[in-house]
């Protein structure tokens, strides 16, 4: 059997479909073929031409078996999975068969935010204090403790879905009531405040070959409020943005990431203490993938594929300008009758990229997750301030009419 990889892929999220095409086509330049594996009754037409299997995607034991019958047929040299929630299976699936990457002990650093924590505790990095939800009583001494506002999560959640900022025991009392008996799903954590920022990394053998610091515009957990943007930091860092860099790589290190893609969160505090928030083990979610093509000429995706299938490869990536990203949202709710196109924000000066989910026809609701949004675009700039000045152009300038 010629050499294959198992590609895991969701196509109900459009925002990995370049990341799949950008997987696939990487592994064909090495000569390796591709096989996919699709959620039970989805088909994937940029998939067309590839050995496509199904499973229940959310059930770890259905994927394993799926994985099992896959090898039986094809000789696969790695997975990818290209979904936060999809990490954890893939390891389990690939220690069943010897498979290299990511092990299932490795995947829990970047999957259990309770395991993911005590790990980086024990590295000597600073995190939210935190306490598990036994009982609302022990949720309201930790407030008290710490200060409202309080964060209570999935410990296992992406995308800021069911995530609950609390800030008084009356908000307490309603979201214990949301959770009803799966409390035991959810962690307590103090509200960290300080400036926000991502480092986009990939590694091989252990080892740093590309990095991108980038600072968020917004507090991720305010996404209803907030339109949410991102914009790198590649030029001219401070001490404290150098340093989140090296707790980065002590962090993934630690975490025993050999070679693959994270996208790790730091929160900088107004004393210049850095508190490290999360990893996935994933190509960042939402337009990052995007940006950091425009910004730095290389697909994450597509170079984690070249980085586990060629252990000479290093990413050929350019510096460049500033680059941010934001999403695409609206006020407006309803059935869209008029939308702004992605070629209309692409003619905007300093407009690089975009992509607008949602169409006419389609029905706006309020949002339940961070990545709830109509769309992206990505611009660039000569520095941070003036990216994020074109980022209110843009707003100013999209669009949306709907109808009750």
């Amino acid at each position: 059997m010629n050499p294959s990889i198992l590609v895991v892929y969701r196509p109900a999220a459009g925002r990995y479909t370049a990341q799949f095409r950008s997987v696939v086509a990487a592994a064909a330049e090495l000569g390796v073929a591709s096989v996919v594996l699709l959620p039970t009754g989805w088909e994937a037409p940029e998939a067309d031409g590839l050995p496509q299997y199904h499973a229940d995607l959310d059930d770890t034991a259905a994927v394993r078996a799926a994985v099992g019958a896959i090898v039986a047929e094809h000789r696969i040299e790695r997975i990818f999975p290209l979904f936060e929630g999809d990490v954890l299976p893939a390891s389990r699936a690939r220690r069943d068969h010897g498979i290299p990457g990511l092990t299932p002990d490795q995947a829990l650093n970047f999957r259990d935010k309770n395991v993911m924590h005590r790990r980086a505790e024990e590295l000597g990095v600073r995190v939210a204090r935190s306490c598990r939800p036994d009982t609302v009583t022990a949720v309201a001494e930790f407030a008290e403790e710490v200060g409202y506002p309080v964060v209570i999560k999935p410990y296992a959640g992406w995308a800021c879905g069911n995530t609950y900022r609390v800030d008084d025991r009356d908000g307490l009392d309603r979201v214990w009531s949301e959770m009803g008996d799966d409390r035991h799903e959810y962690r307590v954590e103090e509200f960290v405040r300080g400036t926000e920022f991502h480092v986009d990394s990939l590694f091989q053998r252990g080892e740093a070959v590309f990095e991108q610091l980038s600072q968020y515009t917004y507090s991720v957990l305010e996404y209803r409020d907030e339109p949410g943007g991102t914009i790198s930091r590649k030029h001219d860092l401070s001490e404290r943005e150098r340093r989140i860099l090296e707790l980065n790589r002590v962090v993934l290190r630690g975490f025993g990431l050999s070679t693959g893609v994270v996208h790790a969160e730091f929160f900088l505090l107004d004393d210049g203490e850095i508190v490290f928030g999360e990893a996935g083990a994933r190509a960042g979610g939402g337009s990052i993938v995007p940006a950091i093509e425009a910004g730095r000429g290389i697909n994450l995706a597509g170079e984690w594929c070249r980085l586990e299938l060629d252990p000479e490869h290093r990413p050929a990536a350019r510096l460049g300008p500033e680059v941010g990203t934001e999403y695409l949202s609206s006020g407006e709710y309803g059935t869209i009758t008029a939308i702004t196109s992605a070629a209309e924000l692409v003619a905007l000066e300093g407009v690089v990229d975009a992509d607008v989910w949602k169409h006419v026809g389609d029905v706006l609701a309020p949002p339940t997750a961070s990545n709830d949004v109509l769309g992206w675009y990505v611009c660039e700039g000569v520095d941070f301030e003036d990216v994020k000045a074109r980022f209110k152009t843009v707003r100013d300038s999209f669009r949306v009419e709907t109808e009750a």
